[in-house]
């Protein structure tokens, strides 16, 4: 009986030895270079993985934390603000002066403007000034004829929105330090809206002791730190302390 085809077919077929010349088994190189080459795709790409998982909790972690800090930077300045300004209110309570009422009614209006739009980020810049203009005005009932104070508004304030209390830290340093009942003094405030910026003045002269000169400046420090997590560089903020004057140029682009 002849052989099955298939045989002769196997036995003409040339076979590859199993073992190299060395006696040692054949190694497909091949084989192994793409096996590597998977091997490293993978861990490439687990690496970039966990990279990107790794940066995405860093960066989650540092809006958290700016946004911690800047809750508690505002958390900060309402109390301060509140606080000097019912110390006024209750001067005129104690003298009994006609302008008590008006201006508890001024309070709570600048009361209702904190605690309704303040706690949000950004407000409309005409509450910020009816807000700062209501303050001025609780102000300016505590001034004697020593001291001159310009007060001025310019532009349109509509459909602008601002950081709520950026400004009024600003104002609130004017009449903090800008005020003495024995010497002449003048007080500046000014805030222009030209298109979509708007620019602050404001200068006092500055009356503070040894130990007010130690407490001053963390209203504007803090503002400061707001200002570069709000706006970046979309703010120009120039100060000037010297002279006995202090000055502050700020321009924000909205």
């Amino acid at each position: 009986m002849p052989p099955p085809p298939w045989n002769n077919n196997f036995e003409n077929r040339p076979h590859k030895p199993m073992f190299n010349r060395f006696g040692g088994p054949n190694i497909d190189i091949i084989s192994i270079f793409l096996f590597l080459i998977i091997v490293i795709i993978g861990f490439t790409q687990e690496t970039n993985k966990q990279l990107r998982l790794t940066t995405q909790r860093f960066l989650q972690a540092e809006a958290e934390k700016a946004h911690a800090e800047l809750s508690f930077l505002k958390a900060q300045v309402n109390p301060h603000f509140l606080f000097n300004t019912l110390n006024n209110i209750y001067t005129l309570a104690i003298i009994k002066d006609e302008n008590t009422a008006p201006s508890i009614m001024k309070l709570s209006n600048i009361m209702r403007y904190i605690t309704d739009e303040a706690g949000c980020d950004f407000v409309s810049l005409q509450s910020e000034v009816d807000c700062i203009t209501n303050f001025i005005a609780l102000q300016k009932l505590r001034l004697t004829k020593k001291t001159d104070l310009n007060y001025e508004l310019t532009g349109n304030f509509e459909n602008k929105k601002i950081a709520p209390l950026i400004l009024m830290a600003f104002v609130e340093n004017v009449f903090k330090y800008g005020i003495s009942n024995h010497k002449s003094n003048s007080l500046t405030i000014k805030i222009n809206v030209q298109n979509s910026s708007i620019n602050f003045y404001c200068q006092n002269t500055i009356y503070r002791d040894k130990k007010n000169t130690e407490r001053t400046g963390i209203g504007i420090e803090n503002t400061k730190q707001r200002l570069r997590y709000i706006y970046g560089d979309k703010h120009i903020l120039n100060i000037k302390d010297n002279d006995g004057l202090f000055t502050v140029n700020l321009a924000i682009l909205l």
